[in-house]
């Protein structure tokens, strides 16, 4: 063999070996790689409030759950032969990827960054996060509390409960209810300091109803809060 080819083979060989060894790192695609990050993804969520990535609930893409078993994480959660079981499995056939305790997972996520960005005045995140009509309602609270030079102090003090109540699908919007049980410490400051609502140091018990809502045509993974709703 000449010298030629000798290296010709030398070099053939590294390049086999470096090719291996590459992909024995990497790792091959299988087809069930985990979807590219989805702001409102739980996982993804998980990043913080701080991250411009964790603005904005979302569920894994469709065709991500084995159609054998999409019924599956439903029937886990609500009894079948339930209204509930009824319309979760609705909201299945429009989104294969739902599965209800994800969602939860994101949504209670969701629930602390609005409340506290709300407190906080933080509009450019709760734009992420909520409809046009629902951003108008609480970019107009924050305007006029602004405008009377109030402030709100707010500690998230966690989530006691959160369940699904409601599901529905219209044409190819669907939308999620949650009921929220949550505690937290809010006061409104005056200008001159006094508290004019809310209470500095004790620990107040709120029950919320939202209403999440997501477009299953758009490429757009997000879910949205689309209404709000206090019980007493």
């Amino acid at each position: 063999m000449g010298s030629n080819d000798f290296i010709t083979l030398f070099f053939l060989v590294a390049a086999v070996l470096i090719f291996l060894q590459l992909r024995s790192v990497l790792g091959r695609r299988t087809g069930n790689e985990k979807p590219p990050f989805d702001p409102y993804s739980p996982k993804d969520l998980a990043k913080g409030p701080g991250s411009e990535d964790s603005k904005v609930v979302t569920l894994q893409r469709k065709g991500d759950t084995d159609s054998d078993n999409r019924y599956a994480a439903v029937d886990a959660y609500a009894k079948p032969d339930t209204e509930l079981n009824a319309k979760l499995r609705d909201v299945v056939n429009a989104d294969p990827s739902f599965e209800p305790k994800e969602f939860l997972n994101g949504a209670r996520m969701a629930y602390e960054m609005i409340v506290m960005a709300f407190a906080e005045g933080d509009r450019k995140t709760l734009k992420g996060l909520l409809s046009r009509e629902v951003f108008d309602g609480f970019n107009a609270a924050i305007t006029e509390r602004e405008q009377r030079g109030e402030t709100v102090k707010s500690t998230f003090v966690g989530i006691e409960k959160a369940d699904i109540v409601q599901a529905s699908v219209k044409d190819s919007e669907v939308q999620v209810t949650v009921r929220v049980l949550s505690q937290l410490i809010s006061a409104t400051f005056a200008k001159d300091g006094s508290v004019v609502d809310g209470d500095a140091e004790a620990v107040g018990e709120v029950n919320d109803l939202w209403t999440f809502s997501r477009d299953v045509r758009s490429r757009d993974p997000n879910w949205k809060l689309v209404a709000t709703e206090s019980e007493q």
